[in-house]
């Protein structure tokens, strides 16, 4: 080979690796930041994440577990997530830098992607330890989800409006659902809170295995509490042994990602979402809940300009 022929071949090799270089520093990558894998935010993400491989050319996508909103939403603002599942009222307080919620600082770098389904705060007892009531968990041992997460910022809001505190339980477990359902099972917990969609898994597993109570959370306390909070129902016959419908909260979840995302994969995440809803919901049910009109409503934060421009196309913008 020449000199020349060699030289020749440098260059060439050297122009395809200069063509090719930007197609692969354009990749996006989407991990999608969910929850503990006995709720609905992981097979929620894990279909998301599916259809975003699938729809976003060059796209690598992963599912990540956490502890769920809010670590969730202090993960978005150090970048180290493309879009997020989150309860509203921890999105919120995120926005606002409330310390006690478990945001130090105002994360300021949140931006919306849409208003999902609702959350119900479904409080289960076993049927065996007697308890119908709140009151009646006083001195009852009860898991209220994993540390600072939305399950347990849900928890405090409702024992404090009830008049009570986790002083007032006998015994107070800070654990994930599948970990809380467990105990149950071994009759080492009484009751168990957990924030989700109906039907999650972790509670139509216990009460399969179990006879259970729903512990009703009454409508005035719930109306005292307002916005996020709203009056809702887990209708009889959501898990085996429940005979009629019980009075509950709910709060809106978001998916919520990060100013350092570009507008077009923004715009991408958000469009994909809403064009595959029939797919997304044969990943859980709660999915059905998801509807374009209502994508916008109540947002805490600021709307990414991706997501922006997905909306200003449905007219849901002017």
């Amino acid at each position: 080979m020449t000199y020349l022929t060699a030289a020749f071949r440098g260059t060439a090799i050297a122009c395809v690796m200069g063509i090719a270089a930007p197609a692969a520093h354009a990749q996006d990558f989407v991990n999608v930041l969910t929850g503990g894998t006995s709720g609905v935010y992981y097979p929620l993400g894990v279909g998301l994440s599916n259809i975003y491989a699938e729809n976003i050319d060059g796209a690598r996508t992963q599912v990540q577990s956490t502890k769920a909103s809010v670590e969730n939403l202090n993960l978005l603002q150090q970048g180290r997530g493309e879009i997020a599942f989150s309860l509203g009222d921890s999105v919120a307080a995120a926005w606002d830098g409330d310390e006690e919620a478990g945001f130090p600082q105002k994360l300021d770098q949140l931006r919306g992607i849409a208003a999902i389904y609702p959350n119900y705060v479904q409080l289960v007892a076993l049927e065996e330890s007697g308890a119908a009531t709140l009151a009646d968990l006083a001195g009852k041992a009860v898991s209220v989800g994993a540390p600072a997460s939305g399950t347990e910022l849900n928890a405090r809001t409702i024992f404090e409006a009830a008049g009570m505190s986790y002083d007032d339980l006998g015994k107070t477990e800070y654990l994930p659902f599948a970990e809380s359902v467990e105990l149950m099972k071994n009759r080492q917990l009484d009751a168990t809170l957990q924030s989700a969609g109906l039907g999650v898994a972790s509670i139509r597993d216990l009460s399969a295995s179990v006879p259970i109570t729903v512990v009703e959370i009454p409508a005035d306390l719930v109306e005292s509490l307002g916005a996020p909070y709203q009056v809702a129902t887990i209708p009889a016959g959501t898990y085996d042994g429940q005979e009629a419908d019980v009075s509950t909260a709910a709060i809106s979840n978001y998916l919520v990602t990060h100013a350092g995302v570009s507008d077009d994969l923004a715009y991408d995440m958000t469009r994909l979402l809403f064009e595959n809803l029939e797919t997304l919901t044969s990943s859980h049910q709660a999915a059905a809940d998801i509807a374009l009109e209502n994508a916008l409503a109540g947002m805490p934060v600021p709307l990414h300009p991706g997501a922006e421009r997905y909306y200003r196309e449905q007219g849901l913008i002017e």
